[in-house]
């Protein structure tokens, strides 16, 4: 799924979003993984280090709490997606 397609469709609703699409939003926003301390995936933003996200895999989706944290993250610094990252 594109970006711009994923964006819109977690914008209305943060339940079932794969975690590799939401791997690849991240990305396309930005961020880029810090590290990996067992099941916790830390990314942080290029340009903005304190925006920060902690992603957890749970039966191949993302956790719903945390894919909110992400939508706040890009309102509160005005993030934009990059259509050429694929993360």
């Amino acid at each position: 799924m594109k970006p711009s397609k994923l964006f819109q469709r977690i914008q209305s609703s943060q339940q079932n979003v794969a975690f590799a699409d939401l791997l690849r939003l991240v990305v396309a926003l930005g961020f880029r993984l810090d590290r990996v301390k067992g099941s916790h995936n830390i990314f942080v933003h290029s340009t903005h280090p304190e925006a920060m996200l902690n992603l957890q895999r749970v039966g191949g989706e993302a956790k719903p709490y945390q894919v909110r944290q992400l939508l706040v993250l890009v309102e509160q610094h005005d993030l934009k997606l990059d259509e050429d990252s694929h993360g």
